[in-house]
């Protein structure tokens, strides 16, 4: 099990940095932030742009993996946003993941738009997405058409330092963004379904990775080969609220399949409330057993 904390980009960097580094001496394996203009309660509040952010967090840490969770096509085309990507796998020295998702039809990151972003087909949208970033990331001079995006003569040199592509952690839980996971995912990830307790939300998780399970099957996917997120975010409990939950969410985890688990760095107040304190205890107690 390799376990990973989610950084909101809420912070100037003086004071982001010291996390960063925090979860990389910790012992945490991997450590994300979110790709939004904005998101839900939080948008009055500060709010910084991810790729930035994660420029200066490769240069801030030497080891731990470094992602998104998750870049859509809300208010991204893939043309400008591989050559961002290309950037961020080479100053991290091949350290970066992509978490990408379809992207929420309501809140900021569409409504700051005026609604003229709006996809008839969110889902073919997606697909798009995802299908021309593969193309950009593992092909120089990408000519290409679809219906939401286009690419005449795109070049991508140097390319990526991973080969033959950064890897994409895909965001599914209905069929056809699985299809996407079998298809491009060298990872999946899912945070449930909504739910007021906790035992629907596993009972959810676990439906969820048994869909996976069948549509890998279909597609003569090796399941072995596609790493398994399990991002704790929409929880109804927050999965960092004490030592012996936390242990509770990786086992719980594991069971179903899971090989990554994602948790939201502690905030003071608000969502994910908690203690940061916490973490001191975690990676002297938790993390080692995972070693």
């Amino acid at each position: 099990m390799k376990v990973g904390i989610t950084i909101l980009p809420e912070y100037r960097w003086a004071e982001a940095k010291p996390r960063w580094q925090a979860v990389e001496r910790y012992g945490f394996h991997h450590a994300w932030t979110f790709d939004h203009l904005g998101w839900r309660t939080l948008v009055d509040g500060p709010w910084f742009s991810a790729v930035p952010t994660l420029a200066l967090a490769a240069e801030a840490t030497a080891r731990i993996e470094l992602g998104v969770l998750v870049a859509s096509p809300n208010f991204r085309h893939p043309v400008p946003f591989a050559r961002e990507l290309i950037a961020l796998d080479d100053v991290s020295g091949g350290r970066f993941t992509l978490g990408v998702g379809a992207g929420g039809m309501r809140g900021y990151d569409t409504e700051v738009f005026g609604g003229t972003n709006a996809a008839a087909s969110p889902a073919r949208r997606y697909a798009e997405f995802v299908e021309l970033l593969d193309a950009l990331l593992t092909r120089d001079n990408v000519t290409w058409t679809g219906d939401y995006y286009r690419a005449l003569g795109a070049r991508n040199l140097p390319g990526c330092v991973q080969r033959p592509r950064i890897p994409f952690v895909v965001a599914a839980n209905g069929p056809k963004a699985l299809g996407l996971v079998a298809r491009y995912g060298q990872g999946w990830i899912t945070t449930g379904t909504s739910q007021d307790a906790l035992e629907p939300w596993w009972a959810s998780v676990g439906e969820l990775a048994t869909r996976l399970d069948d549509v890998l099957i279909r597609s003569g996917r090796d399941g072995a080969e596609v790493r398994r997120f399990l991002q704790t975010d929409a929880a109804p409990v927050f999965s960092l609220s004490s030592v012996e939950c936390y242990r509770d969410f990786l086992g719980r985890a594991e069971e179903l399949g899971f090989t990554d688990v994602v948790a939201p760095w502690p905030r003071e107040s608000g969502v994910f409330a908690g203690d940061e304190g916490l973490l001191d205890t975690i990676a002297a107690e938790v993390l080692p057993e995972l070693a």
